[in-house]
């Protein structure tokens, strides 16, 4: 089809801008980031958020009310002059989706002379300020903070439409950060696209806005993240902290740089500085000032750089030189790079591997290193996903990744350290990341050795099927761990094992890791029995048909009221027949909370009859202060003594008759709840691995 004369004009007019735009370009900034806009402008569609947008719809005013506190936790200061529109849409997603935590909103007028000051005393719960007279950008923001009642504030432009859950993103980060002294937003344009995921600056003072004209959701731009600085369009501080600075400049008047010298004063005091992802606000960019730095306000733009490059001298001489281009390579730089490969995101909610494969990220976020997560099945785990993006996690998953060996040709250089999990995925990317990440530490995560559990599954069934194949994993591991600089094991009983069996293989133990969560409730306020485990796994699968079918019953008949919560995923129908003829069972299925059934019920069963590793629903038990009765092999590698931190039995009738003893015995229940307690502060919490994941992942 022929293309109009209007087409041929855009495409013309288009060629032309981005001609000239490039030229600019190359003189300010050098081939490789002219290149790297040329890239941005000339692909494609970028995908759109998974999460819609929403924007407001355009209506009449009509009197509305926003989100008032008399005692709000957060103050968000909106300075407006003029552009009344832009505010109502501001303040009408303000109202459509209001934050949780209590807030009070000041609209601060400069000097408006169209219908703002019709409109915004119409407008309930809100703080409509006027200043006296007209200052700018600046002058607002400092005399809306100071009319401000929150232990935090929030700056918010008002041509900007914020997305449901904005505010709290940005509340939550200083509550998962202690050090975090100023969070931004990310910024979208209303068509989707990324505007910035946080700002970078140059040794010269000259910005870049990273990810700009990108997909919001890449994983590049799409998890928290220390910046250079945050655009003033949308960012929290505390209040405290604002008023220690003297808020912004008033160098900059009237406005520009304004953000960036306050992002490096919040560094200067050691305190971080953060873009949230999670916090997303729509921002119509150039509204007050437009974009042209040859004229306007927007031509301070310009002269506050030469400002601020002065004031900042010593500071800039340590970031990158104009011309190269922010990726994850360069803005890490200095920083130790971890690399995970497993197939999925850990779901800690369902397992204990997940939990501790969750906790040990934390410990290396808290150790300084950058965390990037490939998963294999290139799947994105939604909320799973969603969290460890909060927690500052690179994840990556289609369509952004079209395969694993693409992806680590193109990015595995960067990496100091290659963590591999579960010996499948290993044997799988071992000879790509030999070939494209020679310099990185390969550490091989067993989660459990699984030979082990195999063999021992084998022998209960007594199939020599089973047997066989289990030798067949057996080879499959051991190979791998000989290729690998580092073997993770999670109990002493499994290095045992392995000495034997692999004894040139460096081994490092990293256990599971759980918080202390407390005692929960006393004895007299606890009731029943729990067991917590998914039924894609197969121990817990026959310890559930073998505790159901052969001991309950016992127990029944000495605690005829008592009842057994059954907590796991995907419970075949054959279980479920087996709970459904016995009473006092119940099967719950996944539990997406199951702190009320670890504080509330008496005791935690382990009916275990083979497995390997060490067992995390005894662990999250002990940890809330619950007593457990298990098996040998159930509490094996867990540092328990039996009859001091936990009971042990092997058949039916004394299994029975352990749980009948601690559920009748308040002194006895006290004491296994104290040790227990004590067992995972020393053994498997965050601290205890702290000394070994240092050795493993940084010496």
């Amino acid at each position: 089809m022929a293309m109009s004369l209007a087409e041929i004009r855009y495409l013309i007019n288009r060629l032309t801008g981005l001609a000239r735009r490039s030229l600019a370009s190359l003189r300010t900034r050098g081939w490789r980031a002219t290149w790297q806009r040329i890239r941005v402008h000339s692909q494609r569609a970028v995908p759109a958020p998974r999460a819609p947008l929403y924007l407001p719809a355009t209506q009449a005013f009509a009197p509305f009310s926003v989100p008032f506190s008399e005692s709000p936790v957060v103050s968000i200061i909106i300075p407006v002059y003029n552009h009344a529109d832009h505010t109502l849409a501001c303040l009408r997603a303000l109202a459509a989706h209001p934050p949780a935590a209590a807030c009070e909103i000041l609209v601060v007028d400069d000097g408006s002379s169209d219908a703002t000051v019709q409109w915004m005393p119409q407008v309930a719960g809100l703080r409509y300020e006027v200043r006296e007279r007209n200052g700018g950008f600046i002058d607002a923001c400092n005399d809306g903070v100071e009319r401000a009642r929150g232990q935090y504030v929030v700056l918010l432009n008002n041509d900007t439409v914020p997305q449901p859950g904005w505010l709290d993103a940005l509340l939550d980060t200083f509550t998962a950060v202690p050090e975090a002294g100023l969070v931004g937003s990310q910024l979208l344009y209303p068509d989707g696209r990324l505007q910035e995921s946080g700002g970078v600056i140059f040794a010269d003072g000259s910005g870049w806005s990273y990810g700009r004209f990108e997909a919001a959701d890449d994983p590049r731009y799409a998890s928290l993240r220390d910046v250079d600085y945050c655009s003033g369009a949308a960012l929290m501080l505390p209040r405290a902290l604002w008023q220690q600075l003297g808020g912004f400049d008033t160098r900059y008047r009237p406005a520009y740089y304004e953000d960036t010298d306050l992002a490096f004063s919040v560094r200067a005091l050691g305190r971080r500085v953060l873009v949230q992802p999670a916090s997303r606000v729509i921002h119509d960019e150039g509204t007050s000032n437009g974009t042209d730095t040859g004229s306007g306000v927007k031509a301070y733009q310009v002269r506050n750089q030469g400002i601020f490059a002065a004031r900042w001298a010593t500071e800039l001489a340590r970031h990158p030189a104009v011309g190269e281009v922010p990726s994850p390579a360069l803005l890490y730089r200095g920083r130790r790079q971890v690399l995970i490969l497993d197939e999925e995101v850990p779901r800690p909610e369902r397992d204990s591997a997940s939990l501790r494969q969750v906790n040990l990220i934390r410990l290396l976020l808290q150790a300084g290193a950058h965390v990037v997560f490939v998963p294999t099945r290139r799947e994105h785990g939604g909320v799973a996903t969603d969290a460890l993006q909060r927690m500052g996690v690179e994840v990556w998953y289609a369509p952004f990744i079209e395969g694993v060996a693409g992806w680590l040709r193109s990015h595995a250089a960067r990496f100091d350290v290659a963590l591999l999990v579960r010996h499948h995925v290993a044997n799988e990317c071992l000879p790509l990341l030999k070939r494209y990440a020679p310099q990185a530490r390969t550490v091989f995560d067993t989660v459990d050795l699984h030979y082990l559990r195999e063999r021992r599954g084998a022998e209960v069934a007594g199939d020599a099927s089973l047997l066989r194949a289990a030798e067949r994993t057996r080879s499959s591991e051991l190979a791998v761990m000989e290729q690998c600089d580092v073997t993770v094991l999670v109990s002493a009983a499994e290095r045992e094992q392995l000495q034997a069996d692999a004894p040139r293989v460096r081994v490092e133990l990293i256990s599971n890791l759980h918080e202390v969560a407390g005692a929960g409730a006393p004895y007299a306020q606890r009731h029943d029995l729990v067991f917590v485990g998914g039924f894609r796994h197969p121990p817990n699968l026959d310890a559930m048909e073998w505790f159901i079918g052969e001991v309950f019953a016992g127990i029944r008949a000495q605690l005829p009221q008592v009842r057994l919560h059954c907590i796991g995923a995907a419970a075949p129908e054959s279980l479920l027949a087996l709970a459904a003829g016995q009473p006092g069972v119940e099967m719950h299925g996944f539990v997406e909370d199951i702190v009320p059934y670890m504080d509330g019920a008496r005791i935690a069963i382990a009916p275990l009859r083979f497995g390997a590793g060490v067992k995390g629903k005894i662990n999250l038990s002990m940890a809330h202060g619950q007593p457990v009765v298990g098996t040998t092999c159930a509490v094996e590698g867990m540092h328990l003594q039996p009859g001091q931190d936990v009971l042990v039995a092997d058949d039916a009738v004394t299994f029975a008759a352990e749980v009948v003893r601690l559920y009748q015995d308040p002194q006895l229940w006290q004491q296994l709840s104290d040790a227990g307690l004590a067992n995972v502060a020393q053994h498997f919490s965050l601290d205890a691995a702290r000394a070994t994941v240092q050795r493993v992942f940084f010496d």
